[in-house]
């Protein structure tokens, strides 16, 4: 007689089972079987899971269907309880009353008027009638409201047993996977845990009771509604900030002055190079530069947008654009570059970069303008700043990984035949990177053109200002044409750069 491989499978998988659930390993063991195997009766339902699910996740220690089943009951409970004692229409009762009390107020004084036999002794009237309706549908929509208790504690009782369905149903496959993934790593938690279970129960006990609390009860207690009650830290800290901004502004009032005066230098030269020069004689040269670069396609895409921005009147400014954009991109090609490579050859320097670009992209744009205008004031160069600010992070981030992902094959092979460090960066590792390097100055040239709207907050003009004006008195055909205008100076841009490369590959 043989053995039958099959039962020695059955037996391990039971032992393995075992070894994970703990408790309930028999029923675990059947469960995960049924889930695993290829019939349709594939349905599995854990009663605890259903009627503890927060609890059954926790002490499983499966914490993603924890906070799932959490918030799911949460929003049951909160219904129930606004069901059975929510002061429901307590705030249309209290402006009821006020509404009653104007309106006896006032009938008090048309009394008096009427009395004294002055004119205006029936318009008081009217008010106090009108106060004493106002003051009758207030009460009318309180009573509504108060009807609507049964209302919330019905779908509360509903949602609530739904979510217990969904438990049961979901509990027993999600634990299947956990184990699944215990198989492959046991450093997944497994077995019944008290501590997980009496921490998932703390949580519990301290979210549900002060939700449930600020949802159902019509006046919280002020701790709950705004903390803190006292703000004199928030004002101290503000002062102590806005004393700080003074005091480097005053003390650096020299070198602030000369980052402007340089950005002012290139700015103008740009201006004069695409503002000042006849407007035909920079288009023709656009579209050279396009055919050349990026082919017959681009050049015609470029004549179209052209001509667009000189008939409808957006030659100059989008020209005036063009120069922010460009003097905002070669600062940040200019300072991004070096601080790639720099962050690729030097790991300290890479750790002490990384959150700084971090900051600087997941900062809110219009927070970078308190700042600038702290220290560089308004115009031109402190909008320039702020779009450096914002675009610089895509090229010293692009321009790293490009440095560190040229093969090491190729670098040992250059220093075996004599490369010193300068030539292996300049003949090996920046032509080898450069694809991601123009990738990060393509993407560094899109956010700073993306920046012109907002810096035109604080005088940077161009089309910018254009858009702004559009949003401030609502002239919709003007910002959408402008908006336009930006759109295409982007594209033009993106399709000169990013065509380049296309025809060299």
């Amino acid at each position: 007689m043989t053995a039958d491989p099959t039962k020695y499978i059955t037996i391990e998988k039971n032992h393995s089972v075992h070894g994970f659930a703990g408790p309930n390993g028999d029923y675990y063991h059947k469960e995960f079987s049924k889930i695993e195997s290829s019939s349709s009766t594939r349905f599995s339902f854990n009663t605890h899971a259903a009627f503890c699910g927060p609890f059954w996740a926790a002490a499983r220690s499966v914490w993603g269907f924890f906070w799932l089943s959490a918030l799911a009951n949460l929003v049951a409970l909160v219904h129930i309880g606004k069901g059975l004692w929510g002061e429901l229409g307590a705030e249309e009762l209290a402006r009821a009353e006020r509404l009653s009390v104007k309106s006896q107020e006032m009938a008090v004084k048309a009394q008096a008027a009427i009395d004294a036999g002055a004119s205006n002794g029936e318009a008081l009237q009217r008010s106090a009638a009108n106060l004493q309706q106002a003051a009758e549908n207030a009460i009318a929509s309180a009573n509504l409201a108060a009807q609507g208790a049964t209302q919330f504690l019905l779908w509360g009782v509903i949602g609530l047993l739904l979510v217990m369905v969904v438990q049961g149903i979901m509990a027993n496959p999600v634990y299947e996977k956990k184990y699944c993934r215990w198989r492959s790593d046991k450093g997944e938690k497994s077995g019944f845990c008290t501590r997980s279970l009496l921490f998932g129960a703390g949580l519990i006990s301290f979210i549900y009771p002060l939700t449930i609390y600020r949802y159902t009860v019509q006046k919280p207690i002020d701790f709950l509604v705004s903390f803190p009650l006292d703000k004199s830290l928030y004002i101290s800290v503000s002062n102590w900030l806005d004393w700080g901004f003074d005091q480097l502004a005053e003390k650096g009032a020299g070198f602030f002055g000369g980052i402007t005066t340089a950005i002012t230098v290139l700015l103008d030269t740009l201006e004069v190079v695409l503002v000042d020069t006849p407007w035909p004689v920079t288009s023709l040269v656009i579209v050279v530069m396009a055919w050349r670069l990026a082919g017959a396609k681009v050049a015609v895409f470029a004549t179209a947008a052209l001509a667009y921005l000189a008939f409808m009147g957006f030659w100059e400014k989008s020209m005036s654009t063009v120069a922010l954009l460009g003097a905002a991109a070669t600062l940040c090609v200019i300072i991004g570059v070096p601080l790639g490579v720099w962050c690729a050859k030097n790991r300290y320097a890479r750790t002490a970069t990384e959150p700084v670009l971090d900051f600087m992209q997941t900062m809110p744009a219009f927070v970078y303008l308190i700042p600038i205008i702290a220290f560089f004031g308004t115009g031109k160069p402190p909008g320039i700043l702020a779009t450096i600010i914002f675009g610089l992070p895509p090229v010293v981030r692009l321009t790293a990984l490009g440095i560190r992902q040229v093969p090491e094959s190729i670098i040992e092979g250059a220093i075996a035949f004599g490369c010193n460090k300068r030539k292996l960066l300049l003949d090996v590792e920046i032509p080898l990177a450069l694809p991601s390097i123009m990738a990060g100055v393509n993407q560094t040239i899109l956010m700073c053109l993306s920046m012109v709207v907002i810096a035109s907050l604080i005088g940077a003009e161009g089309l910018g200002s254009d858009v702004l004006m559009a949003l401030q008195y609502a002239a919709k055909g003007q910002g959408l044409l402008a908006g336009l205008a930006i759109l295409l100076c982007a594209m033009v841009i993106d399709r000169i750069v990013q065509g380049r490369f296309k025809r060299k590959e």
